[in-house]
């Protein structure tokens, strides 16, 4: 039998994988690319419209070719095909599909299958949580696709340039900086007890010393989260947003402003 993977391990393990995938998406919106090469505000303007589009749709058909053309967006961005379709995919039927499940047996309808204990899936609970899943599944291609391809500062300030409030804007942009600098804390904290530890710890002793990093982690946050605000006043932060790239719209841009503004008008008249 395969010895069981130590508690520290895994953890250490998970949180290096995320802050590598995080590496990993920031260095894809520098990289030359259709979509990268777009301004921000177009492409939040876009990403929404398409979503809209795709949730007012009743047809299988037009939000998959909606999803295809994300994937063919994703392709010509330089994004790997297996990290874009995988990020997705893997995550959709864990949260989605234990949602819609309920579906497969409730809506009344011809038989598809018969399961033990009683248990009928119709066909159109089937096709329900097919379409349901589709629908969410390209969405969230839609997203991954404007968060890939557009650096965090510049979609805080193409949000601040739309008149999102600032305070939006600000607890959006902290955020994702406490995210990843509790990460790298987290990280560091579990490698030094790693570094403690000699031989495998018991399922109390796992418990407790979680318990003990988690009650840390959370008093370092809090003591972090004013020093932060200081060290932000004292670089001149006043409650506002300030770019200093400032957008300008190009020839390409406004082309892809046109395309975007049809593509949504198609799939909204397809989309009855």
């Amino acid at each position: 039998m395969q010895r069981r993977s130590h508690f520290l391990e895994k953890t250490l393990s998970g949180i290096t994988r995320t802050l590598e995938q995080s590496l990993f998406a920031e260095a894809i919106s520098l990289q030359p690319g259709v979509f990268q090469a777009l301004d921000p505000r177009l492409k939040i303007i876009a990403t929404l419209a398409l979503l809209i589009g795709v949730s007012m749709a009743h047809n299988a058909w037009v939000i998959g070719a909606v999803y295809l053309l994300a994937v063919c967006f994703a392709l010509a961005s330089a994004i790997p095909a297996d990290f874009f379709i995988r990020r997705v995919w893997l995550a959709v039927p864990l949260f989605t599909g234990l949602i819609a499940l309920p579906a497969l047996f409730m809506i009344p309808g011809q038989p598809l299958v018969h399961l033990p204990f009683g248990l009928i899936v119709t066909r159109p609970g089937a096709q329900s949580v097919l379409f349901l899943l589709l629908r969410v599944g390209t969405s969230l291609s839609l997203v991954l696709l404007l968060i890939l391809t557009t650096p965090w500062n510049a979609v805080l300030g193409a949000l601040s340039v739309l008149r999102v409030p600032d305070i939006f804007i600000l607890i959006l942009g902290m955020t994702f900086r406490y995210i990843y600098l509790l990460l790298h804390i987290a990280n560091d904290m579990f490698l030094s007890r790693k570094s403690r530890v000699i031989g495998r710890m018991s399922g109390a002793e796992e418990r407790h010393m979680l318990a003990a990093i988690g009650a840390n982690l959370l008093s370092k946050s809090l003591n972090m989260s004013s020093e932060v605000y200081l060290a932000m006043v004292s670089r001149g932060y006043r409650g506002t947003v300030v770019t200093f790239k400032p957008f300008r719209m190009r020839r390409q841009d406004w082309f892809w402003s046109a395309f975007f503004a049809v593509t949504t008008v198609v799939i909204m008249y397809l989309g009855r």
